[in-house]
């Protein structure tokens, strides 16, 4: 499995100009097997939902999963989405074949009033793809561990994307290793760069394996990173080594 990473300065509420950066980057990743793009990568973190949503069997999303078919690669990353009523900072896992994967973002980020605009999600997201299995998580997410244990090592991958402010960006270097760790998978972990209406995006993605040693980091600069392949027969001799997902603790989640 090879992972690639956007780390994109967003246009602010400018999806042709950002749809434009994001073909040119899938046309550069034919070596990876997903690209992952930051939250909201079509707009910036944008609450201007009535505006600039889009709808899940709409142009935006055709366009993107004809990208997927064309480059043969699948992506993830949130866009806004309008369903039935309600706005969703929805993330969406594309694949080649044109199955789309949702996962609508569970913890939205109250300093910033998020709830007022967005519908939180209920449901956790692990996607099947290739062999390994991807669990979908939003920005804020980061923060709540327990809506990411991984019992019974249910994935392998957990996938961030984020719109993280440089001003709190030390949070997001110090809690991505601690997810990685604790749940015993690669982490990745994808931040916009540059500024917006809120200041200046802290960049630092990066891809860590399971030990939260960094494979990737991106630093502060926009661009396209792409891993070499991640091992599973490594990820499995880890577990069995150190088998800590056998003596975790069993809860359920209101």
């Amino acid at each position: 499995m090879r992972i690639a990473i956007a780390q994109m300065d967003l246009a602010w509420c400018d999806e042709a100009r950002n749809l434009e950066k994001v073909e040119k980057l899938m046309a550069q990743s034919a070596d990876a097997d997903l690209l992952v793009f930051p939250e909201m990568f079509t707009t910036g973190f944008c609450m201007d939902a009535a505006q600039y949503s889009v709808k899940m069997d709409g142009a935006t999303i055709a366009y993107l999963k004809s990208l997927c078919a064309r480059y043969d690669l699948a992506i993830y990353g949130s866009l806004m989405v309008e369903e039935e009523g309600h706005y969703y900072n929805r993330g969406l896992f594309i694949c080649p074949d044109g199955k789309v994967y949702p996962y609508d973002k569970r913890h939205l980020f109250s300093p910033g009033t998020e709830g007022n605009t967005y519908t939180a999600g209920k449901e956790r997201v692990v996607v099947p793809y290739k062999g390994w299995n991807f669990c979908l998580q939003i920005c804020y997410d980061l923060r709540f561990p327990v809506f990411v244990r991984n019992v019974e090592n249910e994935y392998d991958v957990i996938l961030y994307v984020a719109n993280w402010a440089e001003s709190r960006i030390s949070s997001w270097e110090r809690l991505l290793p601690a997810r990685a760790v604790e749940n015993m998978a690669y982490v990745c972990g994808v931040n916009r760069v540059g500024s917006d209406i809120y200041g200046l995006q802290g960049g630092s993605s990066v891809l860590l394996d399971p030990l939260g040693n960094a494979l990737i980091n991106c630093g502060k600069e926009e661009g396209l990173f792409i891993s070499e392949d991640l091992s599973k027969d490594r990820l499995t001799r880890l577990r069995e080594k150190f088998p800590v997902y056998k003596d975790a603790d069993h809860f359920s989640l209101d």
